[in-house]
Formats: C-alpha cells, sequence, structure tokens
C-alpha cells in the first residue's frame, strides 16, 4: 500500500492528468469572436488540518459561520458550472471564445481554451487549489499554460476598443438572438457575467447591462443562452 506522502503525489498527478489539451496555436486563440469574464467567482482556500481546500458551502459551514460570513460568498460550484458550459461549447470548440475569471478576492485568471475541466467538483476544488498556489497549471503534453493567474485589469487583456456588456436581471430585456443578430461578428464583443449566488456583478467597466430572461437563471444557463445564439448567427453545429 502507498504511504500518505505517495499516496497524496499521486492524487495530485491524477488531479493535473484531468486537465489536458489539444495541439492549438496562438493565431488559433486570437481568432476568438466572443470574450467572457466571469466575475466575482468564488476561489479562496482555506486551511483544514494540514491541508489546504477550496472554500465551500457544503464542507466549510462551521468555518463560514465562525467568521460570519455569507454562505453564498463559497459558492464555487457556480464556476464549475459555468466553466464546464463554456468549454464544452461548440462556439469554443470552433475557436471562437476566450474566458477569463476575476475572483472575489481580485485574482485575475486566464483560461485556455483547450483546458479540459474535471467533470466532478471534488477534483475541480482540488485543482483550484493547486493553481492558487501555483500561480499556474500546465499542459501534460506540452509547455503551455492552461490556466495561469495574470496581472489586472482584464481590460487590459481585452481588444482595443472592444464593446463589453454585463449580464444581470434588472439590465434591458433583450431577445438574445435578435441581439445577437444584431452584432457585427467582425468585430469581436465582451459579455461580463456573475458567477455568484444572486446580486448584481457590478464593475466599471461595462459599456450597458442587458438581460436574457424575463426570469432569475442560474449562470449557467444564461451562458447557454448567449453561446447558443452566436453559434446559431455563425452557423456552428
Amino acid at each position: 500500500a502507498k504511504s500518505g506522502p505517495h499516496r497524496a503525489r499521486a492524487r495530485k498527478e491524477k488531479i493535473i492528468r484531468t486537465v489536458d489539451m489539444a495541439s492549438t496555436t496562438e493565431e488559433g486563440q486570437s481568432s476568438a469572436k466572443v470574450y467572457v469574464v466571469l466575475e466575482r467567482a468564488c476561489l479562496e482556500t482555506v486551511k483544514k488540518g494540514k491541508d489546504f481546500q477550496l472554500l465551500n458551502v457544503d464542507d466549510h459551514k462551521n468555518i463560514l459561520a465562525k467568521n460570519n460570513r455569507d454562505l453564498s460568498d463559497a459558492r464555487p460550484d457556480i464556476l464549475h458550472q459555468s466553466l464546464l458550459m463554456l468549454l464544452d461549447s461548440p462556439l469554443n470548440k470552433a475557436g471562437h471564445l476566450k474566458v477569463f475569471i476575476h475572483t472575489q478576492k481580485n485574482v485575475l485568471i486566464d483560461v485556455h481554451p483547450q483546458t479540459r475541466i474535471p467533470r466532478t467538483f471534488k477534483r475541480f476544488c482540488g485543482l483550484m487549489v493547486q493553481l492558487l498556489q501555483k500561480l499556474s497549471i500546465r499542459a501534460t503534453n506540452g509547455p503551455d499554460k492552461l490556466l495561469k493567474v495574470i496581472r489586472n485589469p482584464v481590460i487590459s487583456h481585452l481588444p482595443a476598443g472592444i464593446r463589453i456588456i454585463g449580464l444581470s436581471w434588472d439590465g434591458k430585456l433583450v431577445n438574445i438572438d435578435k441581439f445577437v443578430g444584431d452584432i457585427d461578428t467582425e468585430q469581436p464583443v465582451c459579455f461580463v457575467i456573475g458567477a455568484i449566488a444572486h446580486g448584481k456583478d457590478e464593475v466599471d467597466y461595462t459599456d450597458e447591462y442587458i438581460s436574457v430572461s424575463s426570469y432569475p437563471l442560474s449562470a449557467a444557463h444564461a451562458i447557454s443562452r448567449i453561446t447558443g445564439a452566436f453559434e446559431r448567427k455563425l452557423g456552428i453545429c
């Protein structure tokens, strides 16, 4: 049987292997037509025993209560769902999507389009702890960094003059297919989406706010509406 350190090392290697990438080029990354910033993401480590864990409402209710923290401050599952929806989308697989994460702790993360996020939440938490500690996660089959912490602000990593659209339940209600249909896809566009349980992702760099439904939607479902609209406009099946 493997001893404690060997078992931990094997578990870490297993997590890293779940984040792989297909071959890609810088030119492929620069073809993005749609940028997405996941704002106010809940990514924070907490020490429990000898290990660091990703703070989450299911495993750390006592820690949150002891520090008078709102349970909604510890919902990294929302980010997990959002990343799966974005990176699994045909829009991303066709090379037209670029994703950034901006956390509540003001950490900015660049997400490589070919990153494969772990399917299970437990393994996702392990990966995020590694990222926050090491500041980057490399591909197993090359030198590329799949996830990396980068310098703020996020607008310095967006194309100059890009139109930046925030999503909010109290924004201007639009038919997303018509709204996307009116966008000139020769010019890139950025959507800012809150990776939060509730509330408005108030940032000072958006040009406008829209709502894509008369009803409150999860971040993942709002993402599916946006990516689906662009896929239909661009003829991506």
